[in-house]
């Protein structure tokens, strides 16, 4: 897998790395917590798994009209971004639990999704988590085609109305992953990605077969064999599920990344990044809010991207305790704290940013980098 070399520009980067670190460890020693989760963790799984499960308990067990029948799958798409965002997402961190076998089962709840952890370490863990925002690397904005997320991405006629299209196209996230998880597998298998990380790359093909196999039939087969519905009904509500779901994590995702404010950026000719990588990811995140109450627990903290992203492993129910420390030390050492007040105008940002990029064109060469700070 190629890599790239953060290189820091200047001794404030380090000392600030260090600083940082220090200070959020000291809050969870000096207050005797833990960095993982704790019983409102779990309290929280149990309602968005509810979320998620009771409605399609009810499809198979009562019966319903159609339209009652399609709310319920629109609640069962509204459990699955959750189940998404505030389950698996710190399971496969390994934040959920100090236990392993813990982590694993919040990781797990993927396959709710009809999906493997194995490509989504690879994708959002490894890739998107490392080089976030650096074109070419981060698969987050630079895999899509007609929706351009990167100023270095090819800019097309059509981009000029993206800011318009691309949020019903953010419903066909979930999608995408479903039906394009076996390319994406066997692509990372020829590449020897798999192999790299210890894996054996017939088994996890194998593995990714039976997942969908198993999801399909219980997502489209139960309900054939148990309710009244026709094929024709059940497929309408299995799309309404996904476009849900789609469209409320993607949307989520990109007003931490693709927003004003945040960079991107190219790898020089030496692969590398002139910033230490903790300033790195100060520079290409944002925070939206910091009182977005239920809406906040239901995203589980994705509103704290940049405390997610400089400390992955603390569990996002500690997010809005250690933001004020992250914040108060990048400004003491003279770094820009990318933060929206709230979720509707970090949702503007993101509107006026698709704006943009669909006009701009790519740039000719690499930014000053050490004008980002």
């Amino acid at each position: 897998m190629e890599t790239i070399k953060f290189v820091r520009e200047n001794k404030k980067e380090r000392e600030f790395a260090f600083e940082v670190r220090k200070r959020v460890r000291a809050y969870f020693k000096d207050n005797n917590k833990s960095i993982y989760g704790n019983y409102t963790m779990y309290l929280k799984s149990v309602v968005i798994l509810c979320i998620y499960i009771v409605p399609f308990i009810i499809l198979l067990t009562t019966p319903v009209s159609a339209w009652t029948a399609l709310g319920l799958a629109i609640i069962m798409g509204i459990g699955e971004a959750g189940v998404g965002m505030s389950i698996m997402h710190d399971g496969v961190h390994h934040a959920y639990s100090s236990k392993k076998w813990v982590n694993d089962l919040a990781s797990s709840t993927m396959f709710l999704l009809g999906s493997n952890i194995f490509n989504w370490k690879i994708q959002h863990n490894i890739k998107h988590h490392t080089f976030t925002n650096i074109f070419n690397y981060d698969p987050d904005i630079s895999n899509l085609k007609i929706i351009r997320l990167c100023e270095y991405g090819p800019l097309k006629k059509y981009h000029r109305y993206q800011h318009f299209y691309a949020f019903p196209l953010y419903g066909l996230m979930t999608f995408a992953r479903l039906f394009g998880e076996i390319g994406v597998l066997l692509e990372y298998n020829k590449k020897g990605i798999t192999e790299e990380q210890n894996v054996d790359p017939t088994w996890q093909l194998i593995k990714l077969i039976a997942i969908k196999i198993v999801y399909f039939a219980v997502i489209i087969g139960l309900p054939l064999y148990f309710t009244d519905f026709a094929f024709w009904q059940i497929l309408i509500g299995f799309i309404a599920l996904h476009i849900t779901a789609g469209m409320i994590m993607s949307t989520v995702f990109q007003m931490a990344h693709v927003v004003e404010g945040t960079h991107q950026l190219l790898a020089d000719k030496d692969q590398q990044i002139k910033n230490d990588w903790l300033v790195h990811q100060l520079n290409t995140t944002s925070d939206f809010g910091r009182r977005n109450g239920l809406f906040s627990w239901y995203i589980g903290g994705l509103d704290f991207q940049i405390e997610h992203h400089i400390f992955q492993n603390i569990c996002h129910v500690h997010y809005p305790a250690i933001a004020s420390i992250i914040k108060a030390t990048a400004e003491e050492y003279g770094f820009t704290y990318n933060l929206k007040p709230n979720v509707f105008s970090a949702l503007a940002s993101h509107f006026r940013r698709l704006k943009e990029l669909g006009k701009i064109k790519p740039p000719t060469s690499l930014p000053n980098l050490a004008t980002v700070q």
